[in-house]
């Protein structure tokens, strides 16, 4: 099947493409390889991808919709997964009009692409920061998700929306995916483990905020890929049993799905920097900081739904992750320490 996976040259998108093109699957990988980060390590990733004789490069903008519409018209997608998008939850408080530009209006282009040409199931990427002001655990996509905290988490809650509208309108099966604090090889330098890595090598102290008490449901990157894949051949269908009187959030009338995707086992941060301690040989020096604006003290998914629909499940161990970061890390840059 030929497959389109926006966002390949990033972080998630590179491990979905490296599984879909193992079993086999033609792909098509589009991103505009922004400066967000080093473009270096896209390039690096995307080098990977192109030893594939199935996979394909498209580089393009969401936000060119022309681009978008001449994609869609020539190659015939039988199936999308859209990851692309601006990252970066505190990113988007400083610079919040790019997030609306590339999240909405280039989600618009990718869904108005999958409901003219045909396109049997869209997987599109969401995020556990919709769940905001929420405190009751662990997080489920029974739940409402009507207070978002920062701009970032709007956009994925508008997709969400926006999905929903084209399945009940146009028949068009979508599901989103709410990840949970994704890490592992080949990670975004502006996430923790990078900075955390990069900083203790160098001998520099890292900030830890919320004094290192909060806890993450820190999810192998791995275990991410191999839950998109399984849900991309899961196509959505209506749920038969969905009631208008008492609406679940997760389900609809329509060709319509939500799931959470995490490890279902937080770990508080405290603990992620002992463990990344233990496979660098070296201490961290702790800058301990208050909560960040726009962060949540705790998060945990429930992910029997996705579990019960597709088979998921998480089996990678922060102790086994974070090595293989680390492993990766010095293979690829050969750190000079401190």
């Amino acid at each position: 099947m030929k497959i389109l996976v926006t966002g390949a040259a990033g972080f998630i998108g590179f491990h979905v493409s490296q599984g879909l093109l193992a079993r086999g699957d033609e792909v098509v990988g589009l991103d505009n390889l922004n400066d967000y980060y080093d473009p270096r390590l896209k390039a690096a990733r995307l080098e990977i991808l192109q030893r594939h004789e199935k996979f394909r490069f498209v580089k393009r903008d969401l936000i060119d919709r022309g681009g978008i519409e001449t994609l869609f018209a020539t190659e015939n997608f039988g199936r999308v997964v859209h990851l692309a998008a601006q990252a970066g939850v505190r990113n988007s408080i400083e610079n919040p009009h790019i997030y609306v530009t590339s999240n909405v209006t280039g989600f618009l282009h990718i869904i108005e692409g999958c409901r003219h040409h045909g396109v049997e199931h869209l997987v599109y990427a969401s995020t556990s920061s919709v769940y905001g002001a929420n405190t009751h655990m662990p997080f489920s996509v029974d739940q409402n998700v009507d207070h978002p905290l920062t701009l970032y988490a709007a956009t994925k809650k508008a997709n969400e929306l926006m999905a929903h509208s084209y399945s009940s309108l146009y028949g068009l099966p979508t599901t989103g995916l709410r990840f949970f604090s994704v890490y592992g090889p080949w990670g975004r330098p502006d996430m923790a483990l990078f900075k955390f890595t990069a900083n203790i090598l160098a001998g520099k102290p890292i900030d830890v905020f919320n004094y290192g008490r909060h806890k993450r449901d820190f999810t192998y990157v791995g275990d991410i890929a191999a839950g998109v894949i399984a849900a991309v051949d899961r196509i959505a269908s209506p749920d038969a049993g969905w009631n208008s009187d008492a609406p679940n959030p997760s389900t609809s009338r329509a060709p319509y799905r939500l799931y959470n995707i995490g490890n279902q086992r937080p770990v508080e941060l405290l603990r992620y920097i002992e463990v990344l301690e233990q496979y660098l040989g070296r201490k961290a020096q702790k800058n301990l900081l208050p909560l960040q604006p726009g962060d949540v003290p705790d998060t945990l998914a429930d992910v029997e739904a996705l579990t019960r629909d597709v088979g998921y499940r998480a089996n990678t161990p922060v102790e086994e992750g974070v090595k293989l970061f680390v492993e990766w890390y010095r293979d690829y840059y050969h750190p000079q320490t401190a």
